[in-house]
């Protein structure tokens, strides 16, 4: 799983969780993690989400280039957040690095809370 989602009462909890990439996010980490927020969108019992990062360097280091093929050329790149109607609170624990698509879903969440090495 390239992302752990928990349920605590009424708080949703996302952990981007690839620590060995910095949590770069990859095809499977866009999927898992735009389905983990469309069940807590449409989940009346959960009130607020936390999106976070594995580990204590990275939120999320963006795209995982090794994954990415030579010569690809995207007109719009998929990310886990574009095109999500999401209406309920969103905070973004950012516990280091937030670079490229990490400072993306970043920027997406309401409330940004970071750690005091965050970049």
């Amino acid at each position: 799983m390239a992302v752990d989602y928990k349920k605590e009462g009424k708080i949703a909890i996302f952990t981007i969780n690839r620590p060995e990439s910095m949590n770069a996010i990859n095809a499977q980490a866009v999927q898992e993690l735009h389905e983990a927020m469309v069940d807590f969108r449409d989940n009346p019992e959960l009130w607020v989400g936390i999106i976070t990062g594995a580990g204590e360097k990275a939120f999320s280091a963006g795209a995982d280039i090794k994954e990415m093929r030579p010569n690809a050329v995207r007109k719009d790149p998929p990310t886990p957040m574009r095109g999500l109607e999401l209406w309920k609170p969103l905070i973004a624990a950012i516990n280091g690095f937030a670079l490229g698509g990490g400072l993306e879903i970043a920027l997406s969440c309401d409330i940004r809370i970071a750690v005091e090495h965050a970049r």
